[in-house]
């Protein structure tokens, strides 16, 4: 099985810092997608409606992709690099696999449903004040996903999963077995 050497503790305190800056940013990100999106829906200003979708359109082209990757990227070597492991513990398991299909759905889905909404926004919809209510359903899930990661990285439900039981299994033997063998072991 793939193993990555733990990280040192002020690697992984630091890490830990970045992990958790990128991600709250990841939310605020989101809330302020919202933001723009509720605004642009609900404003009858063709003027409001331009600037909110390109405005939405800024924040997708310079902090989506990244903070997304940067989210991912440190969560995953977190994780591996951590005795919480990647597939030990279910709460990781699922927050790896949200972190993963949202961050796919930010590049493939929100970021061009974003640039569509700003084209459209400078073109015809600002002058007729008509938005795509997709501008407020996508930051909402989104919004609410990253709250629910949120909230299973501060709470840790679920316990072990199959490969975490098995694995704590096996160290209490060896450690057992360690314990009752009179010759020093590494």
């Amino acid at each position: 099985m793939f193993h990555v050497k733990p990280l040192k503790r002020p690697v992984r305190r630091g890490l830990l810092v970045a992990h958790v800056a990128v991600s709250v940013s990841w939310l605020g990100l989101a809330v302020g997608l919202l933001a723009l999106g509720i605004t642009a829906f609900t404003t009858g200003d063709p003027a409001t409606v331009g600037a909110a979708t390109r405005a939405m359109k800024i924040f997708g082209d310079w902090l989506v992709i990244p903070v997304a990757l940067l989210a991912l990227v440190s969560g995953l070597v977190l994780a591996l690099g951590t005795p919480w492991g990647l597939a030990r513990h279910r709460w990781v398991w699922t927050k790896f696999w949200l972190t993963l299909i949202t961050t796919g759905l930010s590049i493939f889905s929100l970021r061009p449903g974003i640039n569509a909404a700003a084209a459209d926004g400078a073109a015809a919809g600002a002058a007729a004040g008509v938005v795509d209510i997709n501008l407020v359903i996508a930051p909402s899930v989104a919004t609410a996903t990253y709250l629910f990661i949120t909230a299973i990285s501060i709470l840790k439900p679920w316990g072990l999963t199959r490969r975490g039981r098995r694995l704590r299994i096996s160290a209490s033997s060896a450690k057992s077995v360690d314990a009752r063998s009179p010759r020093q072991t590494a």
